[in-house]
C-alpha cells in the first residue's frame, strides 16, 4: 500500500475543509488584550523552553511579518537554507535569529507592533481563497497544501502560543471551546500522515474521539493510496482512541509526550494502531 496520500491532487484525504478565516480577528484581539494586561515581570517568565513571554510575542510578530511579506506583498528576500540543513533545523534557526534580534525591543513596543501587523494579517487571511494552493504543511504530509489548511495551521499556532503565554503567567487554558474546537479539528488533519508507516490492509479504520465541548470524532481509513480522512461509512473501527481535549491539544503540540497521552487515553481494539495514533504531532517538531 502506498504511504503517500498526498499524491492525490484533490486533497480529499485531508477530510472536509475547515474555514478559519473569520477567527483570526477575534483571536488577535484576545491576544492583544491579554498582552496589555500583563505585568512587567510577566514578560520575563519562561513560556517555552529557551524563550520568555517576550520572546514568544516577538516570534508571533515574525510569523505575521513573514506571512504578509511573502504572500501579500510577494517579497522573496530573507534567509536561505545552508548546506545540509533540514526544514526543521532551518525553521528553528531563523526563528531564533528573529527572536534574538528583538530582545532589544520593549514589551510596549512589541505589543504595539503586533497589534498593528497582526490586524493586517487577520485582514489578509479573511481575503484568501481557501481552494488555492499554498505553502506545504509538513506535519500533514501536504506539499503544496490547500490554502484552507495552511491558513488553519496558522490559526492553531497563534492559539497555541497564546495558551503558552497564559500558562507562563499562571492562567489555565482558555476555556472557550469555540476556537479550540477548530484547532483540534485542524490538528487531526495530521492523522493520515501520522499513520503513513502503519501496516494495515485497505479498509482498516482508526477512530479518534475527543471529549468535552470542543471535542469531536475523526475516522481515518487505510486505502490503496494511503490513509485518508475522507468521509466513510459507520463501520466499527479497528482501533478507537479517546482523549480529553486538554490532553489532545497538548499531545499535538508536544507539550506532553506520546507515552503519557497513550497512558491517559481510553483505548479499544488494535493497541498497536492506537499507539501509533498517539504519536500524532501537528507542529514542526
Amino acid at each position: 500500500m502506498s504511504s503517500h496520500p498526498h499524491d492525490l491532487p484533490d486533497f480529499a484525504w485531508l477530510g472536509v475543509p475547515v474555514d478559519t478565516r473569520s477567527l483570526f480577528a477575534p483571536e488577535h484581539a484576545t491576544l492583544i488584550g491579554m498582552l496589555r494586561d500583563l505585568a512587567p515581570r510577566d514578560w520575563d517568565r519562561v513560556a517555552v523552553p529557551g524563550w520568555t513571554v517576550g520572546d514568544l510575542v516577538a516570534h508571533l510578530l515574525g510569523d505575521c511579518v513573514g506571512r504578509l511579506a511573502r504572500d501579500r506583498d510577494g517579497h522573496r528576500g530573507g534567509p536561505e537554507f545552508v548546506s545540509g540543513e533540514t526544514l526543521e533545523t532551518f525553521i528553528h534557526r531563523i526563528n531564533e535569529e528573529w527572536v534574538q534580534a528583538h530582545r532589544r525591543v520593549s514589551p510596549a513596543v512589541l505589543t504595539d507592533m503586533l497589534d498593528l501587523i497582526g490586524a493586517q494579517t487577520a485582514r489578509f487571511y479573511e481575503a484568501t481563497d481557501p481552494a488555492a494552493l499554498s505553502l506545504g504543511v509538513s506535519w500533514a504530509g501536504a506539499d503544496p497544501a490547500p490554502r484552507w489548511l495552511d491558513t488553519a495551521r496558522d490559526l492553531t499556532e497563534f492559539w497555541t502560543h497564546r495558551q503558552q503565554i497564559r500558562h507562563a503567567v499562571g492562567l489555565a487554558t482558555d476555556p472557550d471551546p469555540r476556537t479550540l474546537s477548530v484547532v483540534l479539528d485542524t490538528f487531526m488533519r495530521a492523522l493520515p500522515h501520522t499513520l503513513r508507516d502503519s501496516d494495515a490492509s485497505p479498509g482498516t479504520q482508526v477512530q479518534v474521539s475527543i471529549t468535552g465541548p470542543a471535542g469531536g470524532t475523526w475516522t481515518v481509513t487505510s486505502t490503496d493510496a494511503g490513509w485518508s480522512l475522507a468521509p466513510v461509512s459507520d463501520a466499527s473501527p479497528d482501533a478507537r482512541v479517546r482523549l480529553d481535549s486538554e490532553t489532545a491539544w497538548r499531545l499535538c503540540t508536544r507539550s506532553i509526550n506520546p507515552a503519557d497521552a497513550f497512558a491517559a487515553a481510553r483505548i479499544e481494539g488494535d493497541r498497536d494502531l492506537a499507539e501509533a495514533t498517539c504519536r500524532i504531532v501537528s507542529i514542526i517538531h
